[in-house]
């Protein structure tokens, strides 16, 4: 038991306390290896760092208790967070909040455990109910140090998503976008879709984008958002059928289209799918009554009339030249099918042939097209392509005239 002091009961007890400073960290890193399994698994740098918060963390109450403040219900908030020094982020890199509570936890029993054999007892209640308060200044010290470090890394990797969301729609995806792309969990090695959305008004971007991603992993998809102007930009990796892919969206975005691009074999590909997704939001005004989502190649007829020169000669090279390879008649039938009205009886009188011969050959404009004439939207597609087809000069067999795209 300690000599008996006739100075200041603080003093003397806080003197006491400094000089048990060692025997107490060292104390305190014993129960650490005997009682905590991860302590154990650590490198020798990281348990290096770990015993300098715990030697801190003791040296920090010490140097708490003799001041006025200590007595205070809501003082040493300051020295407690001095605990952590100046690198919190080292700290939750190196373990987590919970093994982080558990150290605070086993440092204040060590220190409860032992300041009876270093005090006077008059003097050890007073550093018990310390102790206490000391505590809870450190547990609320270790909060804001991981609610910093989380707010860092949260502001850094949407900064980076946005980095990644920009590059592909500038066509500049380059390895460092890759990179930086799988920084922020990106893992989709290929099939990428690019979805494009009006923002909603009345939710956060923070909130957004966590329920974007949520529901994205629920359907086994990977999901980088960014948000441009008044425009939500959404890639989807993973994806098989990029309709089904933005259906889960809908309900998270504003009023209006919500377009999506094809599929694309990568995220260094993207671009395209971005590229196409792009025109046809700009265009998709032209067709109010488009489905949501809409794919982007369901908007062709409206991004040529906007002038998507991509859109002209997609319905040229897939469209028209088709017709001119697959049969010379196909393109003088369905021209006569659409100058008749559509009519099928009509057609057969212009071209003097059978209905059926005229069915026939719109059954091969479909096969070779995937647009069916008798479809109205379809209809419209195929239309501006037989105009775009003539304009461009192409010749029947496939053979290009002069070149007017």
């Amino acid at each position: 038991m300690p000599r008996r002091s006739t100075s200041n009961p603080r003093a003397r007890a806080a003197t006491a306390l400094r000089r048990s400073t060692g025997a107490l960290s060292t104390a305190a890193m014993a129960r650490m290896e005997a009682d905590m399994a991860w302590f154990r698994e650590l490198s020798a740098e990281d348990r290096s760092w770990v015993a300098a918060i715990i030697q801190a963390g003791i040296k920090g109450f010490v140097d708490w208790y003799p001041s006025d403040d200590a007595a205070a219900e809501s003082g040493g908030t300051a020295l407690a967070s001095s605990v952590f020094g100046a690198a919190p982020r080292a700290l939750a890199g190196v373990i987590t909040l919970q093994q982080t509570v558990d150290l605070v936890r086993l440092s204040i029993e060590v220190v409860e455990s032992n300041i009876d054999d270093v005090l006077e007892p008059e003097d050890a209640p007073a550093v018990h109910a310390a102790v206490m308060r000391y505590a809870r200044e450190v547990a609320f010290a270790t909060a804001e140090v991981y609610a910093r470090a989380a707010e860092s890394r949260g502001a850094w990797d949407a900064r980076l998503e946005a980095l990644v969301v920009d590059a592909v729609l500038r066509a500049e995806t380059d390895e460092s976008v890759l990179s930086r792309a799988s920084a922020v969990g990106w893992g989709a090695s290929g099939r990428v879709a690019v979805v494009l959305a009006a923002m909603p008004e009345r939710r956060t971007e923070t909130d957004l984008f966590q329920e974007v991603r949520r529901r994205a992993r629920v359907a086994g998809l990977d999901a980088l958002c960014a948000v441009q102007g008044d425009r939500l930009v959404v890639l989807l990796g993973g994806v098989d059928d990029e309709k089904r892919a933005a259906e889960p969206l809908v309900d998270l975005v504003a009023e209006g289209p919500i377009v999506v691009g094809p599929v694309t074999e990568d995220l260094s590909h993207a671009y395209l799918s971005a590229r196409a997704a792009l025109s046809a939001y700009r265009a998709a005004s032209g067709w109010p009554e488009a489905p949501r989502p809409v794919r982007s190649s369901d908007l062709l007829p409206e991004r040529v009339l906007a002038g998507d020169g991509h859109a002209r000669r997609h319905l040229v090279e897939e469209v028209y030249v088709p017709l001119l390879r697959a049969r010379g008649t196909l393109i003088e039938t369905l021209a006569a099918y659409f100058a008749t009205g559509s009519s099928l009886e009509a057609t057969a009188r212009a071209l003097f042939v059978h209905a059926n011969t005229v069915r026939y050959r719109l059954g091969q404009v479909a096969d070779a097209t995937g647009y069916t004439p008798s479809v109205p939207r379809d209809a419209l597609a195929l239309q501006i392509a037989l105009v775009l087809g003539r304009q461009s000069g192409r010749q029947p067999g496939g053979e290009p005239g002069p070149a007017k795209l």
